[in-house]
């Protein structure tokens, strides 16, 4: 059961940047302020909130606040083996686009507190309880099920047709065309004929994060994906993703992540969904 843990954690070890190769749920209430990856959010109420390995996080509060707090790892539960059943990826995790965490009402949240609960006792009992793993998973998958029903009624439906702002639904297209040849601001801002500093706004406004925020973490999406969805090698992963060389890959990698691409997979592992 080393790969999963529960604790009732104060927000004070969260105080300096947490790093870790795990799955993380946090679940909280009251009001907050944190750093995902160097970007600041705020949120009050009833929280949880999702972050995938090697997230950067960072509690920016001194008052002390209570959380629930489940890590996991990918070899214990991994999401993309999983996604027939829970299609939680893309919803609570790697999404670039939204917020990694969401209000939840009350009903849920305390549901969900009481399912902690529940896995944090059957884990204590795992000495006397043969089937404390696949209990633990399936208040898991309830958690994730839960949250993902919830999360996505926060998700509008991509229909160009029925969208406000058609020109950020179209930023996103070209994200997803192009992030892997092109990585320059002005590439983006010249297909909205607009100043780099004009469309950087415009973006900004509605994502939180500047047009080059997101092409990064769209590019290190793809190489997580890769190097933990895959058995190809670092030069090839480099070559896919159109960097010069493994080297340059590899810096460019760690300098957002914290650590380099072979101890990434070392780490998160190779999913079983690899093979």
């Amino acid at each position: 059961m080393n790969q999963i843990s529960i604790q009732n954690i104060s927000s004070k070890n969260f105080l300096r940047t947490i790093n870790c190769p795990f799955y993380q749920i946090l679940v909280f209430n009251g009001s907050a302020k944190f750093e995902i990856n160097l970007i600041q959010y705020e949120c009050s109420d009833s929280t949880i909130l999702f972050l995938t390995p090697y997230q950067q996080f960072k509690w920016l509060e001194n008052n002390e606040s209570a959380l629930y707090l489940i890590q996991f790892h990918g070899d214990y539960y991994c999401i993309e083996y999983h996604k027939n059943m829970i299609s939680c990826n893309g919803i609570l995790f790697n999404n670039i686009y939204e917020k990694p965490f969401f209000n939840i009402n009350e009903s849920y949240y305390d549901e969900i507190v009481n399912t902690i609960e529940k896995m944090e006792n059957e884990i204590k009992n795992e000495i006397v309880n043969p089937f404390t793993d696949s209990i633990v998973k399936s208040y898991l998958q309830l958690i994730l099920s839960i949250s993902s029903k919830e999360k996505s009624k926060y998700l509008t439906d991509i229909k160009p047709n029925e969208l406000p702002n058609k020109d950020l639904i179209y930023f996103q297209d070209l994200i997803e065309k192009y992030y892997k040849a092109e990585r320059s601001m002005t590439f983006y801002a010249a297909e909205f004929s607009l100043s780099t500093d004009a469309f950087s706004k415009k973006v900004k406004k509605q994502f939180s994060k500047s047009p080059s925020q997101l092409i990064n973490e769209r590019v290190i999406l793809e190489a997580k994906k890769l190097l933990h969805l895959t058995y190809k090698s670092i030069k090839e992963i480099a070559q896919e993703l159109n960097f010069e060389d493994e080297f340059y890959f590899s810096r460019y990698f760690k300098k957002s992540v914290g650590v380099s691409p072979s101890s990434y997979r070392k780490n998160v592992g190779i999913s079983i969904a690899a093979k």
